[in-house]
């Protein structure tokens, strides 16, 4: 005869799990997804905040350039863009985290709703400048996660052929930082032939490249803002809130 399975009651008895196929999940933390949990979010009205950072300091930096052009796309397509200017920010703790060029970048990151981070290809990596901005941006501030849950495009300019390196390593960050990192991405090979001397990119598939990111970063942005907190919510997360509430409550009855 067939196994009958018991039925999954989300309870716990006498200490034992309800879920007896999951013997190790406590089920009063267990949750299942559906699709209506969606419609009871509230839609926002504002523009998309985007972040655009970038990682060189040279006076003509096609990494900054670049950034500039993915600003004014991303305004075209009714985002809000800023970009943080990493010149005097300070080596990853070479100064206190109240340094003037820190806590702009990281109200910053608190404010975006997605980023674009474009990086020059040095030896074959991202650069220095560009990996100190994002170690100065914490995983947590407290309670607040700064990055968590928020979109992310990468981009890379580089000197000779095309090149992957440095955006593959940004993708790397990217989920290190629990972001939304987009599918499409853009690599500028010899970026000294791709902008004029006004600094603005000239026509190519390069160029196309960089609409289609930013165009893919807005509607991934408008999809996951408002559900961001729902789709990072993590059970090991609710467990060891729910152990460190015991916690507090059993220190408060001593």
């Amino acid at each position: 005869m067939p196994r009958k399975m018991a039925n999954p009651s989300l309870t716990r008895k006498a200490g034992v799990s309800r879920l007896p196929e999951l013997p190790n999940v406590d089920p009063t933390l267990f949750k299942k997804p559906e699709a209506t949990d969606f419609k009871a979010v509230a839609t926002s009205s504002h523009r998309p905040r985007i972040l655009l950072l970038y990682g060189s300091l040279r006076e003509r930096s096609f990494s900054r350039l670049l950034t500039f052009e993915a600003r004014r796309l991303l305004e075209a397509l009714g985002a809000e863009a800023r970009i943080f200017n990493p010149e005097g920010l300070p080596l990853p703790d070479g100064h206190p985290e109240n340094h003037p060029k820190v806590r702009e970048l990281r109200d910053l990151a608190a404010w975006s709703e997605g980023m674009v981070w474009t990086s020059p290809e040095r030896h074959g990596a991202m650069t220095g400048i560009m990996k100190a901005q994002i170690d100065w941006i914490p995983l947590s501030i407290g309670s607040v996660r700064p990055t968590q849950g928020k979109t992310l495009a990468v981009t890379e300019v580089s000197g000779g052929s095309q090149s992957f390196n440095a955006v593959n390593q940004l993708r790397i960050l990217g989920r290190w930082m629990r972001m939304i990192t987009i599918p499409n991405q853009s690599s500028v090979a010899k970026a000294f032939l791709e902008f004029d001397e006004a600094g603005r990119m000239k026509p190519s598939s390069f160029y196309e490249r960089v609409v289609d990111v930013m165009e893919e970063l807005v509607k991934f942005t408008l999809l996951t803002r408002d559900v961001a907190p729902y789709l990072v919510d993590r059970y090991s997360e609710r467990r060891e809130s729910a152990e460190e509430l015991s916690k507090r409550v059993n220190l408060r009855s001593i």
